[in-house]
């Protein structure tokens, strides 16, 4: 395979622009996966130089499954109202829609988790790893090795993406970010699901208990 089709054959994957495409390989011997993993990577560093950006423009996606017993609003926003409206963007956050009433998330992020949250998980897999008989120089890093699958489960840019479970969420938002050139957020969501009670209403049985 040329270096024309292999770039053909990157962008068809990526969707990234040809000269990045070309870089990647260029650093990556011709290998075409490894030019994909360069470019998450590069993805990744342009997150981080982007993610000062003022995004305020975007999207809300209302997302119904089940024949009305699932339904999902999310917020997703970008810099521009150009960008909002491109096919690219708008196929993002559906696909962020779609992630979150598969999997059911508590947050967006680590740093969104409540401290008291990660605290009794902590305490849980303690007291699992300690009944276990496990020497005691090794449970730290069994509860750390818990608490990381945690985060995969609760953490909306930590879970492994439904399509295809070797790329995080994080990694389809880095993406974006490179194909479109603009700071992304998932800003929030909501997930409703038919007869499943809120964090509000079991709060409020609680208190009138």
């Amino acid at each position: 395979m040329g270096m024309l089709d292999k770039i053909k054959e990157l962008r068809e994957r990526t969707g990234v622009g040809m000269m990045d495409c070309k870089k990647a390989l260029e650093e990556s011997n011709g290998d075409v996966d490894k030019a994909i993993e360069y470019l998450r990577k590069m993805g990744i560093a342009k997150a981080q130089k982007r993610a000062g950006r003022i995004a305020s423009e975007g999207l809300i996606n209302a997302y119904i499954h089940g024949g009305g017993k699932l339904g999902v609003l999310v917020e997703v926003n970008c810099e521009t109202d150009f960008v909002a409206k491109t096919d690219e963007f708008k196929k993002f956050v559906r696909e962020i829609s779609m992630q979150i009433a598969a999997t059911n998330p508590i947050c967006i992020d680590k740093e969104d988790l409540p401290k008291d949250i990660i605290e009794k998980e902590r305490e849980i897999y303690h007291q699992q790893a300690l009944r276990s008989g496990k020497p005691e120089k090794v449970i730290n890093n069994i509860v750390e090795g818990r608490l990381k699958k945690f985060y995969q489960q609760a953490c909306l840019l930590e879970q492994p993406y439904i399509r295809d479970s070797k790329l995080k969420i994080r990694d389809l938002l880095n993406e974006i970010i490179t194909k479109t050139g603009e700071n992304i957020v998932i800003r929030r969501f909501v997930r409703f699901e038919l007869g499943e009670k809120t964090s509000h209403e079991v709060n409020l049985q609680k208190n009138t208990a």
